[in-house]
C-alpha cells in the first residue's frame, strides 16, 4: 500500500503539479509569511506582559501596537495571495485532468465504451476530478502553511523553554498509528463511493433517456425503488466517510488537552516559584494554543490525501487505457482509387470461443452497391464495423483498394468512409453544425448544397430558425425521417468514396422512407456502397446481395438469382411479403 501510495503521489506531482511549480513556490513564500507572522504574534506576548503590564513601559506600548497592526496586514495579504494561487492551481489541475481524460477517451476503442457505462465515465470527469482538486489543494496548503506555522511556533516554544516544549509534544506521536489507519479506511470508503456514484449516474442517464418507455410500461415505482436503493447505499457510504473523517478530531482534542494541562502544571509551577516570568509562560502557551489548530489539520491530511488518491487511482485507470486499434509505425495513408472492399477468409469474435464471423470472404467492387441481408445476429454489422477498423480481425484480411486496413493510417481510412446508420448521432447543436460534422471547415454554400442533395433543405427552412435551429439532445426535436436526412446530408458533405449504410431506413414510416430512399440514391451514385438491410424491398436493385447467417456467407447473387435459388433469401423474402 505504501509503495502504491508513493507511486500515485509522484505521478500526480509529475503530470499535473509540475507545470505549476512557479505559482506553488510563490504560494509557499506567502505561507511562510503567514507562519512567521503567527509565530511573531505568539512571541509578542512576552514583552506585552513583562514590559507593558508589569514594568509599565509606555514607549513600548505604541511600538507593539504598531507591530501587531503591521503583522496583521502582512498576514492578511499573504493569506489572500496564498488562497488565490492555491485555488487557481487546484482548478487548473481539474481542467488538466479533464482535458487529458477527454483526449484519452477520444482515442479509446469502441469496445472500451461498450464495456464501460456512461455514468462511470462521467463520474471520472466530475466527481473524481473534483476530489483530486480538493485533495491537492488541502494537502499542499497543509504541507505548506500548516507545517511551516507549526515549525515557527515550535521554534518560539523552544526559545522560551525547550524542556517545556519537549514535555508538551511527547503525547502527539501517539496519534500517528491511528491517523494512518483512518487514512487507509477512508481510501477504501472513497473508492466504493465513487463506484456507486458511477452506477447512480448511469441509472439516471438510462432512466431519463428512456422516460417514454418507463411511463408507457408503468414502471415509475420500480425505477423509483431502484434509484432509492442506490441512494441509500450512497448515504451509508457518505455516513461511513463522515464518521471515519471525524474520528481524528476526538483523538487530537484529547491529546491537545493533555499537552495543555502538562504545560499549565509545569509552567504555572515555575512562575509561582519565580523560575520564569509570566510573559515567558504566556508567550509559550500562546504559541502552543496557536499550534493546536494546524496540528489538527496536519492530522487530517492523511485522510484527505487517501480520499484524493482513491480518485487518482480511478482517473489513472482511464488515462492508462491504450487503444488496441491504432496506427502501426509503418502505416501509410490510403490513396483511394475507387474504394473496392475485399474480405479474405475473415474470422472475428467479440468474446473468445464465440465467433461472430467464421471465414467470411466477399468483394464490394468499386462504384457498386452490395447488400448484406439475413437473420439478426448473423454478423452483418460486424462485417461493416471491420471496414473502418472499429475492431480488428482475428484472422484473414480486410482490404480497401488492395491495401490491408491494418497497414493504413486511421485518419486516411476513416476519411474515405461515410457512415449512415439507423441510430443517427445528432448533437445538441444547430442544424448547420450537425451537417458540418461531415467535413470540418465547410462553408455555408457547401452545407446548403449537401442539405438540398439529401432532400433536407425544405424542412430545414421551415424550422423556427432555419439552419440555426438547435436540434435538441440526440436530435429529439426532429422527426425520424428528418434526423436521417440530416445524417445523409452530413455524409453528402463528407463526399467519401466509400459509403456504409446500416439499416438506414428500417425505423421510418412509409413517407419518410420514400424521402430518405430518394436521398440515399443520390448519395450512393458513383460510390462503393455496402448496405445492411432487413427490409428486402430496399435492396432489390443492389448489384450483389450476400446472405449472412451465423457468421458465414450462405448465399450470394442478385435479387432475381437468389429468388430463383429458393434458399434462405427466398424464404426471408416470402416471409416479408406473405401478406
Amino acid at each position: 500500500m505504501k509503495s502504491k501510495t508513493t507511486a500515485l503521489v509522484r505521478r500526480l506531482a509529475r503530470e499535473f503539479l509540475r507545470p505549476h511549480v512557479g505559482r506553488l513556490l510563490v504560494a509557499l513564500v506567502c505561507m511562510a509569511l503567514v507562519a512567521g507572522t503567527t509565530a511573531a504574534n505568539a512571541w509578542l506576548m512576552e514583552p506585552v506582559l513583562d514590559r507593558i503590564f508589569v514594568e509599565k513601559d509606555k514607549d513600548l506600548l505604541f511600538i507593539i501596537a504598531g507591530a501587531v497592526v503591521g503583522l496583521a496586514v502582512v498576514k492578511g495579504t499573504a493569506t489572500y495571495f496564498q488562497s488565490v494561487l492555491m485555488t487557481e492551481v487546484g482548478q487548473r489541475v481539474v481542467a488538466d485532468i479533464q482535458r487529458s481524460l477527454f483526449a484519452r477517451l477520444m482515442r479509446a476503442d469502441l469496445a472500451f465504451f461498450q464495456a464501460n457505462p456512461t455514468g462511470t465515465l462521467v463520474s471520472r470527469f466530475i466527481t473524481d476530478a473534483n476530489l483530486l482538486r480538493q485533495a491537492s489543494s488541502t494537502v499542499l496548503v497543509g504541507l505548506g502553511k500548516d507545517v511551516l506555522t507549526v515549525v515557527a511556533l515550535v521554534a518560539v516554544m523552544i526559545r522560551q523553554d525547550w524542556v517545556l516544549a519537549l514535555v508538551s509534544s511527547i503525547v502527539f506521536p501517539l496519534a500517528v498509528r491511528p491517523v494512518l489507519k483512518l487514512g487507509r479506511r477512508m481510501r477504501r470508503v472513497s473508492a466504493n463511493t465513487q463506484a456507486e456514484l458511477g452506477q447512480f449516474t448511469t441509472l439516471l442517464d438510462q432512466t431519463f433517456q428512456g422516460a417514454r418507455h418507463v411511463k408507457a410500461y408503468g414502471m415509475e415505482a420500480y425505477e423509483t425503488e431502484r434509484a432509492g436503493r442506490l441512494i441509500e447505499r450512497l448515504f451509508d457510504l457518505a455516513s461511513r466517510a463522515a464518521r471515519t473523517r471525524s474520528k481524528a478530531a476526538p483523538l487530537m482534542e484529547t491529546l491537545g488537552g493533555v499537552a495543555i494541562a502538562i504545560v499549565i502544571l509545569y509552567g504555572g509551577w515555575q512562575v509561582i516559584e519565580g523560575a520564569r516570568t509570566p510573559g515567558t509562560f504566556f508567550s509559550f502557551i500562546t504559541a502552543l494554543l496557536l499550534a493546536y489548530q494546524p496540528v489538527k489539520s496536519i492530522a487530517g491530511l492523511n485522510t484527505n490525501l487517501q480520499e484524493g488518491l482513491a480518485a487518482a487511482e480511478r482517473v489513472f485507470q482511464v488515462l492508462d487505457v491504450e487503444p488496441e486499434i491504432r496506427d502501426r509505425p509503418d502505416a501509410r495513408p490510403l490513396a483511394p482509387k475507387g474504394g473496392e472492399i475485399r474480405f479474405e477468409n475473415v474470422r472475428f469474435a467479440y468474446r473468445a470461443g464465440k465467433p461472430a464471423l467464421d471465414g467470411v470472404s466477399l468483394i464490394v467492387p468499386a462504384g457498386r452497391t452490395v447488400a448484406l441481408v439475413g437473420p439478426s445476429g448473423g454478423g452483418k454489422s460486424t462485417i461493416l464495423n471491420l471496414i473502418p477498423r472499429f475492431y480488428d480481425v482475428d484472422g484473414g484480411r480486410v482490404l480497401v483498394d488492395g491495401a490491408d486496413v491494418r497497414g493504413l493510417t486511421l485518419a486516411s481510412l476513416r476519411g474515405a468512409i461515410a457512415l449512415v446508420s439507423q441510430e443517427v448521432s445528432l448533437f445538441d447543436d444547430t442544424v448547420r453544425a450537425n451537417i458540418a460534422y461531415g467535413r470540418f471547415g465547410a462553408d455555408e454554400e457547401e452545407i446548403i448544397a449537401a442539405a438540398k442533395a439529401a432532400a433536407a433543405h425544405d424542412f430545414i427552412m421551415a424550422l423556427p430558425e432555419g439552419y440555426d435551429t438547435r436540434v435538441g439532445e440526440h436530435g429529439l426535436k426532429l422527426s425520424g425521417g428528418q434526423r436521417q436526412r440530416l445524417a445523409i446530408a452530413r455524409a453528402m458533405l463528407k463526399n467519401a468514396p466509400i459509403l456504409l449504410l446500416d439499416e438506414a431506413t428500417s425505423a421510418l414510416d412509409t413517407e419518410s422512407e420514400r424521402q430518405v430512399q430518394a436521398a440515399l440514391k443520390t448519395l450512393m451514385r458513383g460510390r462503393t456502397t455496402l448496405v445492411i438491410a432487413h427490409r428486402l424491398s430496399t435492396v432489390v436493385d443492389a448489384d450483389l446481395i450476400h446472405v449472412v447467417d451465423r457468421g458465414r456467407i450462405v448465399e450470394s447473387g442478385t435479387h432475381a438469382e437468389l429468388l430463383a435459388r429458393a434458399g434462405t433469401y427466398a424464404r426471408l423474402h416470402a416471409l416479408q411479403f406473405a401478406a
